[in-house]
C-alpha cells in the first residue's frame, strides 16, 4: 500500500491530522467542523490574537459558538500556531487564505503564493493539499502543482491537490457548513477521490467536478450569478425612481411568480470578500485571453455607482428642506456588509461615508457589530443610538439593517431617514420623512 492508499485508510479511520491554513470566516469553521467529527486539527495563521482565541477555547467568528471550540480544544482535537514547520506533520492541508484584489482590480495572489511556499518547504509524500480560497479558473493547475512539483515529487503519485471552494454565508441561521453541499475537483482522478473522501466525512453531500478549473469555475460563476442579478435589481431601482415607482412594490409583486423569477433587491452597492470580488478574478481571466466579460463589466459599473447614488438620494432630501450637505450632521446606520455580522470587507458604507465627508457632511455612524472603523486615516467610533442622538442629526441612513438596531425607534426620533434596505417597510404609521431606495 502505497502513501496515498494509506491517507485514505487514515481518513476513514480519523487517523488523519489536518491542517488549515488561515483561521477566518473561512478557515475557523472549517477547522472546528474537522474537530468535530473526530479528527485532530492543527489551525495555522499569522495573527497571535487568533492563535490564542483558539487556543483558549474562545471564538472571534459570530457563526462559530466558543462552546464547540472550547470542547474540542479541551479534547486536544485542536490546536492553533504561528509556527508552519508542523505543516510536515499534516496529512492533509486546507488553505483558506484572503484573495483580495489589488489597486488596480488585478488578482492578489501574494496570501496564496505565501501559503504555498510554507507547504512547498515541508512536502513529503502521501499528503493531500487542497486549495479553498476563490480564485481565478487555471490557479491550482498554473500555480499551485509546478511550485509543489519542483520538489521533486509527483502530483497523483507522491502527494494529491484539490481544488474545494468556500461556500460560507456569515449569519446564514437557514444552514450550517456542513449542510452546504462541498464541491471538489482534483488535479487527478485520485487527487479528487482522496479529496471527496476527506470531505464526505465532515460534509452532508460532496459534488465532483471533472478538474480543478472546473471547481474553480464553479464557485466563480455562483457568485457572478449573484452580482449580476444584484446589478440588475439596482437598475430596476435606478428605473423605478425615475419613473416615480417604488421598486420594492415592483419586485415584492413579481416575486409571487411561482417559476421563471427569482428574488434579488437593490442596496446601497455590494459587499462582503466574495460578490464584488469574484466576478472581477472572473474578468482578469478572461480578458487574459482577450475575450470581453461584458455582462460583468457592465453588472460592477452598475453596482459600483451605487454609493454615489446613495449620497445623490441624501442631498436631494436635505434639499427638500433647504439644508445643504456640506454642514449636515448625518447618522450611518449600519457599516458592516450585510446584516448582524461584523464584517466589513467591501462595504458600500466605507463608500457613502466617504463621499458624504468629501462633500463637508459631519459624518457619524452606528453598528452594533462594528465598535471601531478608520476610513482613509480618519477614526470613526460607533455613537450611541440614543434619542438626542438621532433627534440631533439631519438625516439617518439605513444601509445596513442589523435585527439589533429599533428602527421603529429610530423612525420615531429622526427627522429624515432614508433606507437603502426596505427594512422600514414593516412599520406603521411611517411619514413622508421617510424614504427608500
Amino acid at each position: 500500500m502505497n502513501r496515498l492508499q494509506e491517507l485514505r485508510a487514515r481518513i476513514a479511520s480519523r487517523d488523519a491530522r489536518i491542517g488549515v491554513i488561515g483561521l477566518g470566516y473561512v478557515g475557523l469553521p472549517l477547522a472546528v467542523e474537522f474537530a468535530c467529527k473526530g479528527f485532530r486539527v492543527c489551525g495555522f495563521d499569522l495573527d497571535p490574537e487568533k492563535v490564542r482565541a483558539v487556543q483558549g477555547g474562545a471564538s472571534y467568528i459570530e457563526d462559530v459558538p466558543a462552546a464547540r471550540i472550547a470542547e474540542v480544544t479541551a479534547a486536544g482535537r485542536l490546536t492553533a500556531t504561528r509556527d508552519f514547520s508542523d505543516l510536515s506533520a499534516c496529512d492533509a492541508i486546507n488553505v483558506c487564505v484572503p484573495t483580495p484584489l489589488t489597486r488596480t482590480k488585478d488578482p492578489d495572489v501574494s496570501h496564496m503564493a505565501s501559503a504555498l511556499e510554507d507547504i512547498r518547504k515541508r512536502l513529503r509524500t502521501g499528503q493531500l493539499i487542497i486549495l479553498g480560497s476563490t480564485t481565478y479558473p487555471g490557479t491550482t493547475h498554473e500555480l499551485f502543482v509546478p511550485m509543489l512539483e519542483s520538489t521533486g515529487l509527483k502530483v497523483g503519485v507522491d502527494f494529491s491537490v484539490a481544488f474545494a471552494p468556500e461556500r460560507i454565508d456569515p449569519a446564514n441561521k437557514q444552514f450550517q457548513v456542513h449542510e452546504v453541499p462541498k464541491v471538489v475537483g482534483g488535479e487527478t482522478p485520485l487527487c479528487s477521490e482522496l479529496a471527496a473522501e476527506l470531505f464526505g466525512a465532515i460534509f452532508d453531500r460532496v459534488v465532483p467536478v471533472s478538474s480543478t478549473q472546473s471547481a474553480e469555475m464553479v464557485k466563480l460563476l455562483e457568485n457572478t450569478f449573484r452580482a449580476i442579478n444584484i446589478g440588475l435589481a439596482n437598475e430596476i431601482a435606478l428605473m423605478c425612481n425615475r419613473l416615480g415607482l417604488d421598486v420594492w412594490e415592483v419586485i415584492e409583486a413579481a416575486a409571487t411568480k411561482p417559476y421563471g423569477f427569482m428574488k434579488f433587491t437593490p442596496g446601497p452597492g455590494l459587499g462582503g470578500h466574495c460578490i464584488p470580488v469574484d466576478p472581477t478574478y472572473l474578468a482578469w481571466k478572461m480578458k487574459s485571453l482577450n475575450f470581453p466579460a461584458r455582462f460583468i463589466d457592465v453588472a460592477t459599473e452598475i453596482n459600483g455607482r451605487m454609493p454615489a447614488y446613495v449620497v445623490e438620494r441624501v442631498n436631494d432630501m436635505l434639499n427638500q428642506d433647504r439644508i445643504a450637505v456640506n454642514g449636515a450632521r448625518i447618522l450611518v446606520l449600519g457599516v458592516a456588509y450585510k446584516a448582524d455580522v461584523a464584517d466589513v470587507r467591501e462595504s458600500p458604507a466605507i463608500d457613502v461615508m466617504r463621499l458624504l465627508a468629501a462633500k463637508g457632511a459631519e459624518v457619524r455612524y452606528h453598528d452594533p457589530y462594528v465598535p471601531s472603523l478608520a476610513i482613509e486615516g480618519q477614526s470613526f467610533k460607533s455613537a450611541d443610538l440614543t434619542d438626542e442622538q438621532l433627534e440631533g442629526c439631519d438625516l439617518v441612513v439605513i444601509l445596513t439593517d442589523h435585527a439589533a438596531v429599533d428602527l421603529e425607534r429610530v423612525v420615531a426620533k429622526a427627522g429624515r431617514v432614508f433606507d437603502t434596505r426596505n427594512a422600514t417597510r414593516k412599520l406603521a404609521g411611517v411619514g413622508a420623512h421617510v424614504q427608500r431606495l
